[in-house]
C-alpha cells in the first residue's frame, strides 16, 4: 500500500516541485527520519566502513530512479508508472546473467519474453517522441528499472551482512547529498501549494521510511524472494490510488499488459514453481 501509494504522491508533487527538487526533498527527510532509528541502533559504525557501496546504492537505488521515476509520472498516470516499475525483477534477472553470468533457466527466459511482450503491449501507440507522446516518460521509467536491478546485485556483492537499517539510512542520506546541488539549483520559481507539500511529506515519511523499515522486516523474516512479491500489489495499489483521489482510468491495454508482465516476472523469480512445491 505506501509502495503503490508513492506513485500517487510523486504524481501530485511533480508538477509544482519538479522531479528533481520533490526527490531531493524525499530522500533528505527520509533520512532524517532513520537517522536516530540507526543512532540507536548497534550498527552506527557501519556507515563509515561501507561509505563507498552506500553511496553507490543510495545513487543508484534512490536518487537516480526516483527522480526518473517522478520524471515519468509528470506525463503518466500512477497506476502505469507502477507497472513500468514491476519489471524491475525482469531487469535483475537480465543484469545478473550479463554481469554475474548468472545461468537462467528456461522457466525464467520464458519470463523474460513475458516481459517484453507485456510491455509491448501495455506501451502500444504511446512510444512517441512527438509533442504528447510519452516515449521519454516511458524511457525514464525503464531506465529507473534497470538502476534498480543493477543496484540490488551491487548492495548483494559489496554490502552482505550490513545491517537493513544502517543500508536504507546510509543509502538515503547519500542520495541526499548527492541529489542537494540539483535540488536547490532546480527548485521551483512558484512556491508549491499546501497539497504538494503534504504528497512530498506522506511520500518521504511513509513510502520512503516506513516502508524501507516494514520491507526489510520482511526480507528478515521471509527471504528475499518471498519478501519481492509485493512487486505484484504494488501495481494494484497505485492504480487503486490513482483511481480514487485522481480519477485515473485502468484501460484495457493496461490490464493486458500488466497481467502478462506480472507472469514474466513471477516466472523469472521462481514463485510459481515455488508456490508449487510448497503444496505438494
Amino acid at each position: 500500500m505506501l509502495w503503490g501509494a508513492s506513485f500517487l504522491f510523486m504524481r501530485v508533487g511533480a508538477p509544482e516541485f519538479g522531479p528533481i527538487a520533490l526527490i531531493g526533498l524525499r530522500v533528505a527527510i527520509a533520512a532524517l527520519c532513520l537517522w536516530p532509528l540507526w543512532l540507536a541502533s548497534s550498527e552506527a559504525a557501519s556507515l563509515r566502513r561501507h561509505a563507498l557501496p552506500m553511496a553507490t546504492v543510495g545513487i543508484c537505488n534512490s536518487a537516480l530512479p526516483f527522480v526518473l521515476l517522478a520524471y515519468a509520472s509528470l506525463s503518466l498516470t500512477a497506476g502505469f508508472t507502477a507497472l513500468i516499475n514491476a519489471t524491475v525483477p525482469l531487469w535483475a534477472a537480465l543484469v545478473g546473467m550479463l554481469w554475474l553470468r548468472d545461468r537462467l533457466t528456461p522457466r525464467q527466459w520464458i519470463g523474460l519474453l513475458l516481459g517484453v511482450i507485456g510491455m509491448a503491449v501495455l506501451t502500444w501507440g504511446k512510444v512517441t517522441f512527438r509533442e504528447g507522446g510519452s516515449a521519454l516518460a516511458i524511457m525514464a521509467g525503464l531506465l529507473a528499472t534497470l538502476s534498480y536491478g543493477f543496484s540490488s546485485h551491487f548492495a548483494r556483492q559489496t554490502l552482505a551482512g550490513v545491517a537493513p537499517l544502517a543500508i536504507a539510512t546510509g543509502s538515503q542520506t547519500c542520495a541526499a547529498i548527492a541529489l542537494a546541488p540539483l535540488t536547490l539549483a532546480f527548485w521551483p520559481t512558484a512556491t508549491p501549494s499546501g497539497y504538494a507539500w503534504l504528497a512530498l511529506i506522506l511520500l518521504a515519511t511513509l513510502s520512503t521510511a516506513l516502508a524501507y523499515i516494514l520491507y526489510f522486516r520482511l526480507i528478515a523474516h521471509l527471504g528475499g524472494q518471498r519478501a519481492s512479491t509485493v512487486t505484484f500489489l504494488i501495481p494494484v495499489f497505485a492504480a487503486g490510488w490513482g483511481g480514487i483521489f485522481l480519477g485515473e482510468v485502468v484501460t484495457p491495454p493496461m490490464l493486458l499488459g500488466g497481467a502478462i508482465i506480472l507472469v514474466g516476472t513471477a516466472l523469472t523469480l521462481g514463485i510459481a514453481r515455488t508456490s508449487r512445491r510448497q503444496r505438494s
